[in-house]
């Protein structure tokens, strides 16, 4: 039997909070959650565009929204955040007028705080940006896995799982290959497990990486 359910809805109220919290009406509720898209859509952008890495990772680990009747705050969780500010002093300014613009909030404050994560390879998003860049430059699928895992166990993580899905290497016949290291309990809900699915588009077709980290029980 497949049990496929999303760890992070799973837990949602013991370990697991919201990335967004506001409060609206049913009628209004679809316009608030666009906005919520249409905010994180252009975080994104603007930070592809304005950080050249070598490694292809952006460091967004997650992009927190709260909002008031008069202000909207965003928090971005960063593993790298000197990769936008360094080389540019305007950058979270730039970023603020990018927003603003993609919104056209005239009656609301907007605020965007950018916090830095210790550990930023501990966050499965940003270890998943990193083995898309290393499939992108056609490393193997196998060694892109085992540095994967090597980068978490210096995070002190628990277990790691990492599932890819789709033509690998190129070959005609999709499938999915997957490896785990250590304990990933996604039947007990107080295991805190951090989770994320990726989509990365290659020359021969679109990969889907899954990562399951285990960080630690309550």
């Amino acid at each position: 039997m497949g049990q496929k359910i999303n760890p992070l809805g799973f837990r949602l109220g013991t370990t697991q909070s919201h990335y967004s919290l506001w409060f609206s009406q049913p009628k209004n509720y679809s316009e608030g959650l666009q906005e919520d898209q249409k905010i994180r859509d252009c975080i994104k952008n603007y930070v592809q565009k304005n950080t050249k890495t070598s490694s292809g990772v952006e460091g967004i680990a997650r992009i927190e929204i709260q909002k008031r009747i008069d202000l909207i705050q965003v928090i971005i969780h960063m593993g790298f955040p000197k990769l936008l500010i360094e080389n540019r002093p305007q950058g979270v300014e730039d970023l603020k007028l990018n927003v603003q613009k993609e919104l056209n909030c005239v009656n609301r404050k907007l605020n965007i705080a950018i916090t830095r994560i210790a550990k930023p390879y501990g966050h499965p998003t940003i270890l998943a940006e990193f083995i898309a860049g290393q499939l992108k430059s056609r490393v193997s699928f196998r060694k892109a896995m085992k540095k994967a895992i090597e980068l978490t166990e210096q995070a002190d993580t628990k277990g790691i799982q990492i599932q890819i899905a789709g033509r690998i290497d190129g070959k005609e016949i999709a499938r999915i290959e997957w490896i785990r290291e250590g304990r990933v309990p996604l039947q007990t809900i107080r295991a805190k497990i951090d989770y994320c699915a990726y989509t990365v588009r290659t020359i021969y077709g679109v990969l889907g990486i899954k990562i399951w980290i285990f960080i630690d029980e309550e």
